[in-house]
């Protein structure tokens, strides 16, 4: 006949596996992070699979369809219909690759998503944006009211109280990153 094991060694015992686990898999991380020297990566906020200096013009077709007819003088835009609106992606073009003193393989990229909201009901309350410390409030004329990320690139522009676009751009540290060495 077997001895019985005490129930309160094995309940003791198996409430500290997880935490022993958790432990064990935060030091090798750690350990990764110091011998590798990692740094976390930066990415700017995207749209719908759509991510600021990543994604390409093909990329952009390929998940929204065919785009509307171009408007004179945007040949470095994409427009399209989507629900709520329309969406314009702004391409990388060879003068913001020289101001920048970007690397030349950033050209053809995406450089902003600006979302035109048509009947949108949000609200900067509803957003959680008034309590929000990532976002700055900047207030302008006539009942214009814009919420700012710059470390995730997000802006948001209120009109009346009324969300009128969303703009996914580059963040400073992304766009630092793209830079000629």
């Amino acid at each position: 006949m077997r001895p019985m094991r005490s129930t309160k060694f094995l309940r003791t015992h198996e409430r500290r596996r997880p935490a022993a686990v958790t432990t064990i898999a935060a030091a090798f991380v750690l350990a990764a992070a110091v011998l590798f020297q990692v740094t976390p990566m930066v990415m700017a906020a995207g749209w719908n699979g759509i991510e600021p200096l990543k994604s390409k013009r093909a990329d952009v077709e390929r998940l929204l369809g065919k785009p509307l007819p171009a408007q004179s003088g945007e040949a470095d835009t994409l427009s399209f219909k989507v629900a709520g609106g329309t969406v314009m992606i702004l391409f990388v073009d060879a003068k913001f690759v020289a101001a920048k003193r970007l690397q030349p393989a950033l050209e053809g990229t995406v450089l902003q998503v600006v979302l035109r909201h048509e009947r949108a009901t949000d609200t900067p309350e509803t957003l959680g944006l008034l309590k929000n410390s990532s976002f700055a409030r900047e207030d302008g004329q006539q009942g214009v009211v814009v919420f700012r990320n710059l470390k995730d690139g997000i802006y948001y522009t209120f009109i009346n109280g009324q969300l009128k676009t969303s703009r996914f751009s580059p963040t400073a540290d992304q766009l630092a990153g793209g830079q000629r060495r």
